[in-house]
């Protein structure tokens, strides 16, 4: 390789770029349990003295260190002894790092470390949170961080590729054995944040473990995010395979090009020829991220939330809503599709009966009031929006001494064009 001047350069001018190459071409065959011994490798390539990658339980309570190569295979053996390295994510500076999305540094000596400073970079794949990468060397300077980040963003994307097909990753993100019904929607389910430089939408589901019949989508095309929530009747694995199909009819429709009343039309006659007697709610929408426009459908489901300058704006998405889809017997009308227009830094707020109508044990409802509220204060408090909701549902477990007797679920779109 030459430079302008025809002079030669090393090919390894950039020991950051070979670096992370090497570990790009390593991971295409990697072994999920090998990340461990990839990421200390690397580090010490990059200048750490150490390197280990935590990944937060499906809850987000933990933040969980991956299995070594020996705890990998015990736990696809079935091991159900082994026990994993933990972090409490509410109340340690690796959680710090995880809430925020932000770099977090030890004083020097902190913990016992001697001389060594200790170092916690968000994992992050693209907007979703998935972990912290806990880092260590004599001095942390900005340049050695800058190349702690890149490893980072790089460990992110090889752990969202190996883990839909790694029952070790899967396991170690799990504190508790899946009911059937949730095994079955959380396969269908997306990643829980995703967004662009215009708009963010990120939803969380609890109980996560038990979960009967809601789910939840959203996804880009173009300059469109769909937003979708369903609440199926029961909470049985019926109720998971009503959601499940109700979602794969959405998405096959939307797919296919179909229009919000399509859409609702083609669930409505899926459950009535797969799942007669199974009723469903459901608040299906459409955002165009370069006007604003927002177009949705509302059947029988709680009406969504506009929270504009840290408030709500009351009413501004109310209309009686459509009985809920799997009546098509009854001869009803399509739903009619309602339209309103975001101002730049607009959130859409969508959620269950079950965030609301939790009761506490003396019987008080959580009420869409206690919901905005924890919402709003949290983002104003500058918190990305998967932080927003963690702290809701919390409050939500909180609230009904920690045993939900309905499914919640809630999605937080935010409408942010002057990034752009």
């Amino acid at each position: 390789m030459t430079d302008v001047e025809g002079r030669a350069v090393p090919v390894d001018s950039d020991p950051l770029g070979a670096v992370l190459a090497d570990v790009l071409a390593s991971s295409h065959r990697l072994a999920p349990r090998a990340i461990p011994r990839l990421v200390e490798d690397t580090g010490r390539r990059l200048g750490l003295t150490g390197a280990r990658v935590y990944v937060a339980d499906l809850q987000q309570h933990a933040l969980v260190a991956l299995p070594t190569r020996e705890q990998a295979l015990r736990l696809g053996a079935g091991d159900g002894t082994v026990e994993l390295e933990t972090v409490l994510v509410d109340n340690s500076l690796a959680g710090h790092a995880y809430r925020t999305e932000t770099a977090q540094l030890s004083r020097p000596g902190a913990g016992g470390g001697g001389s060594e400073r200790t170092g916690w970079i968000p994992v992050v794949d693209g907007i979703g949170r998935i972990g912290v990468l806990r880092v260590t060397a004599p001095e942390l300077d900005p340049p050695l961080l800058h190349r702690c980040e890149a490893l980072a963003g790089l460990v992110a994307m090889i752990l969202a590729t190996k883990q839909p097909y790694s029952d070790v990753l899967t396991r170690t993100m799990r504190t508790r054995p899946m009911s059937l019904q949730a095994e079955l929607l959380w396969a269908f389910l997306p990643p829980r944040t995703i967004g662009t430089p215009t708009v963010t939408s990120s939803a969380l589901l609890e109980p996560a473990y038990d979960v009967g019949g809601d789910t939840y989508d959203h996804s880009l095309a173009g300059d469109l995010l769909h937003l979708t929530l369903l609440d199926a009747m029961g909470h049985d694995l019926a109720s998971g395979g009503c959601s499940a199909t109700a979602l794969a009819a959405c998405r096959s429709t939307r797919r296919a090009g179909g229009s919000l009343d399509d859409i609702a039309v083609q669930i409505d006659r899926t459950l009535e020829e797969w799942l007669p007697e199974r009723l469903l709610t459901c608040v299906i929408a459409v955002l165009d991220t370069s006007t604003g426009r927002l177009d949705w459908i509302n059947c029988g489901h709680p009406a969504p939330l506009l929270i504009r300058d840290r408030r709500i704006v009351t009413g501004a998405l109310d209309h009686p809503p459509h009985p809920p889809l799997g009546l098509t017997g009854y001869g009803l009308p399509p739903p009619p599709v309602h339209t309103a227009n975001l101002e730049p830094g607009d959130r859409l707020l969508l959620f269950t009966d079950g965030v609301t109508d939790a009761r506490s044990a003396t019987g008080e409802l959580f009420g869409e009031e206690r919901l905005a509220d924890i919402v709003v204060r949290a983002l104003a408090d500058g918190l990305p929006a998967p932080e927003a909701l963690r702290r809701l549902i919390q409050q939500i477990l909180v609230h009904q001494n920690q045993r939900l007797n309905d499914d919640a679920t809630v999605l937080l779109a935010e409408w942010h064009p002057e990034r752009g």
